[in-house]
C-alpha cells in the first residue's frame, strides 16, 4: 500500500440534527387528527397480540360480531376495503372458526358473516384490550374535551356520509 500507514478515521458522534418543522401542517385538522390517529393505533398491535388479530382481522371481527349477518360487500363498504382484499380477511377469520359464511338464500352470490361462541368470546376479551389501551393514553385528558373531540369527529363523518 504505498507504504504509506493509513489512519483509522475517527468516528464522530452525530451531530444534533435541529427538529423537523410541521408548523404549516400543523394549520390542517386533518394531518393533527392524522397524526393523533397515528399515536392512538401505534400501540394496538401489541394490544392485539395475545388474541391473534391485527387491526384489519379487529375490526371485520367488531364489524360482525356488532352487525351478525352482515354480507360480505356491506361489511367491505364499511371498513372502506375493495372486496378481493376483504376475502383474505374472511377467510382467516373462518379458518380460525371466529365466524361463519353462509349463503344467503334469497341470493345464492351472497354470504351472511355470523360470529362462532368463540369469536364473540374473543370479540369481548379484544374489545376489553383496546379499551385498556385507549384508556391509558387518554388518561391525563379531561372528559368533557374528550367528548367535544369525539363529537368533532362524528361531525366531519356525518358529513362525509351527507348526513
Amino acid at each position: 500500500m504505498n507504504g504509506v500507514k493509513k489512519t483509522a478515521m475517527k468516528q464522530s458522534e452525530p451531530a444534533q440534527l435541529p427538529e423537523v418543522s410541521d408548523e404549516t401542517l400543523q394549520r390542517f385538522i386533518g394531518y393533527r387528527i392524522r397524526r393523533a390517529s397515528n399515536v392512538m393505533q401505534g400501540e394496538l398491535p401489541v394490544a392485539l397480540k395475545p388474541f391473534g388479530l391485527r387491526m384489519i382481522t379487529f375490526t371485520a371481527l367488531v364489524l360482525i360480531v356488532d352487525n351478525p349477518g352482515l354480507s360480505q360487500s356491506r361489511l367491505a363498504a364499511a371498513m372502506d376495503v375493495e372486496r378481493p382484499n376483504l376475502v383474505v380477511i374472511i377467510d382467516e377469520l373462518e379458518n380460525r372458526d371466529l365466524i361463519n359464511r353462509d349463503r344467503v338464500p334469497t341470493d345464492r352470490r351472497a354470504y351472511a358473516l355470523t360470529p362462532t361462541l368463540a369469536g364473540r368470546r374473543l370479540c369481548e376479551k379484544a374489545v376489553a384490550a383496546v379499551e385498556a389501551n385507549e384508556t391509558r393514553i387518554l388518561k391525563d385528558f379531561d372528559p368533557e374535551l374528550l367528548a367535544m373531540a369525539g363529537e368533532v369527529m362524528t361531525r366531519i363523518l356525518n358529513e362525509r356520509k351527507g348526513g
